[in-house]
Order: structure tokens, then C-alpha cells, then sequence
């Protein structure tokens, strides 16, 4: 019996594996847990937005972001987890800037690491994230 529901926003790109998006799992009091699969710059067809921009990148994934928690019953508040993977590290102040704009107080648990490359070339940041739910579509 499967306990969980992979959330699929439309107009969202087609993931590139047999995976989810998000999967939303019920766990108890109104609450659930949104496990947010990693994120790139890519439009609804695949092709890569920005290519090699990690500021115009991280803008666009944390747009997808929103979606995927809107498409969920949430928003970026609801966010207690990111991990940020960028392929230099010289991009973190710009990334960074970017992340404390959009991210709400108290802002999530954050962890950013550089990576040799990304499953799509051209794109230079990736995000995944955890969010708790609640009824009222903000922090459970």
C-alpha cells in the first residue's frame, strides 16, 4: 500500500528517471511532508534556461520551487530544508543573495556544495528541498 502521491505541476519539464517531481507524504494533524526532488533551470520541454547564468538559474528554480509547492498546497515558507548543489563555487554570493531574498524567516536549514557537473549540461545550480504542510498551506 503506498502511502504517498508524487506531485506533478503542469507545465513542469518531464523528468529525466522514472521519479517524482515531489512526493507528498501524510503524517498526521493536517501535516505532510514534501520531499522535493532536485531542481534545474529547464522550460517545460527540457531545453536549458539561461545556460551557465547561476544567478538567472537560481531565480528560475526557485520559481519551479513554488510551483511544485503550490501545485502541493504550500509556498516557499513552508520550506525547512534546501540543498544547493553549484557547479562553482565562485556563484555563491549570487546564489546565496538570491536565496536569503525569497526564503521567509525563520529561514530552512540550508546546505550548498560545489559538484564536478549536473545530470543537464548547461545548467549550473540544482535545488532539492524538504517542506513540512499544514492545513493552511504554510509551516505544519
Amino acid at each position: 500500500m503506498t502511502i504517498f502521491t508524487g506531485i506533478h505541476p503542469a507545465g513542469h519539464s518531464r523528468p529525466i528517471g522514472k521519479y517524482s517531481p515531489a512526493v507528498s507524504v501524510p503524517i498526521g494533524a493536517g501535516q505532510r511532508l514534501l520531499f522535493i526532488s532536485g531542481q534545474v533551470a529547464t522550460d517545460a520541454d527540457g531545453a536549458v534556461l539561461a545556460p551557465g547564468d547561476a544567478g538567472a538559474q537560481t531565480e528560475i528554480v526557485f520559481e519551479r520551487l513554488a510551483r511544485i509547492l503550490d501545485a502541493a498546497g504550500g509556498d516557499l515558507s513552508a520550506l525547512v530544508n534546501v540543498v544547493i548543489y553549484l557547479r562553482d563555487i565562485a556563484d555563491f554570493p549570487a546564489v546565496s543573495a538570491i536565496r536569503n531574498r525569497v526564503l521567509g524567516t525563520p529561514p530552512p536549514a540550508s546546505t550548498l556544495v560545489q559538484v564536478a557537473s549536473l545530470a543537464e549540461a548547461g545548467c549550473v545550480v540544482e535545488i532539492s528541498g524538504i517542506a513540512v504542510i499544514g492545513e493552511d498551506g504554510g509551516r505544519g
